[in-house]
């Protein structure tokens, strides 16, 4: 398409919106008709983030050739293994894979195989990559998006939001037809072929250390007792909302978090007269809340958080001028040439390579330096070998020949204009 072009707006699925299995015997004629049919399978979930707690799914959508499309309640039918079975050999067609495959996992449903058509979008350097406009830039059709962020554990759904599920699958396979051959245009249909894998390979992600300190505002704890009290008070609301089944942040906010640790309230009564605790539900949970915060008052210096989470990582990079110079040459002069590779292929640097995995190796270089060497380095952090062909001699020869440190920049923005 060119700007000038108007994009043809997508309102109803091609095969007219389809009933919502809730029932196993409904369940068994899909597995059939879709275990008849050939080719890609478009897979996609929704999910209601922001309302219940945790990750799951509350309807999965699924189209393919030759089978049309099916909408599935996985709350009414928990257990899909059945129908991931029969798909399981069949490539998966997915946008943004890794933001579905957990809560897929969870019903019985995993591929071996897969296609992302974001990850796609983004090898093969396309401005905006989520799935509205990839279907817009990439076929030409306007897709609805105004339910994206809608509470899909809402039942019954309404009517609207089941078109616009529909929808989401129903020009996936032909968006992924569109990119592949892109791609094979490009020279880069390897490269995908190695992320996608990667992708479909990795184990499930195990919990964050230290989730809490995720907590919106946590930079305003300046001490390890009120770091305390934004711990302890995180865990009662997360206890409290894994039982409830809603969404932290509508149990309590985190800016009541961080406000009774910057208080500190002695009392109940207290913390009822702080704002952000005067609410009918504030007050109803008040003892859970104070209570939090008096076991962080009585912990003893040993028992108290240390102000930063843990890290076996290098410094951060502001701090390498002065602490290690010779560092900071070698990630500044590696750094431009992972720039120059990702412009030259027109890849985003960071799908070229991670900024963390060139930290490391400029922090800690391999002794004796050689191309092998920051391969191998490479590989232990998790690059893939497309990644590493492009990318290992360049920061090799700049660890080899990196500017003198005194002109080495490291994170330094550029000079205003004027």
């Amino acid at each position: 398409m060119t700007d000038d072009d108007v994009s043809t707006p997508l309102l109803e699925p091609r095969d007219g919106l389809p009933e919502v299995i809730t029932d196993g015997e409904t369940l068994k004629a899909v597995i059939a008709a879709f275990a008849s049919a050939d080719g890609p399978v478009a897979v996609d979930a929704e999910r209601a983030s922001g309302y219940r707690y945790g990750h799951r799914a509350y309807l999965i959508q699924l189209r393919r050739t030759g089978a049309g499309t099916a909408l599935i309640d996985p709350i009414a039918v928990p257990d899909l293994s059945a129908l991931g079975d029969v798909l399981a050999e069949s490539e998966w067609v997915l946008h943004a894979a890794s933001q579905d495959l957990a809560c897929l996992a969870e019903v019985g449903m995993k591929p071996e195989r897969l296609f992302d058509t974001e990850l796609a979008g983004r090898l093969l350097g396309l401005p905006r990559v989520g799935l509205g406009p990839l279907v817009d830039s990439v076929l030409g059709y306007a897709l609805e998006k105004g339910h994206s962020a809608a509470d899909w554990s809402t039942r019954p759904l309404p009517e609207d939001w089941l078109r616009y599920a529909a929808l989401d699958v129903e020009l996936l396979i032909e968006l992924r037809d569109a990119l592949e051959a892109s791609l094979i245009e490009t020279g880069k249909l390897d490269w995908a072929h190695e992320e996608f894998a990667a992708i479909a390979a990795a184990p499930q992600q195990e919990p964050r250390a230290d989730p809490w300190r995720r907590t919106s505002g946590l930079h305003r704890i300046r001490d390890r007792r009120r770091l305390a009290v934004v711990r302890q008070l995180w865990y009662a609301r997360d206890d409290l909302a894994r039982q409830r089944d809603l969404s932290p942040g509508r149990v309590l906010p985190d800016s009541a978090i961080i406000e009774a640790a910057l208080t500190m309230p002695t009392t109940a009564d207290a913390m009822a007269a702080m704002p952000v605790y005067r609410g009918r539900s504030q007050r109803r949970e008040l003892s859970r809340w104070f209570g939090a915060v008096a076991d962080a008052r009585a912990m003893t210096d040993k028992e108290l958080p240390p102000q930063t989470a843990p890290y076996d990582g290098p410094p951060p990079p502001r701090a390498w001028a002065t602490r290690q110079p010779d560092a900071a040459a070698r990630l500044a002069a590696a750094r431009a040439r992972v720039v120059e590779i990702a412009e030259a292929h027109d890849l985003p640097v960071e799908n070229l390579l991670t900024p963390d995995t060139l930290r490391r190796a400029a922090w800690q270089p391999p002794s004796p330096l050689s191309t092998e060497a920051i391969a191998d380095v490479f590989r232990s952090r998790g690059a893939r070998e497309w990644q590493i062909a492009l990318t290992a001699e360049a920061v090799a020869d700049a660890f080899a020949n990196p500017a003198p440190p005194a002109a080495a920049a490291v994170d330094t923005p550029p000079p205003a204009a004027g």
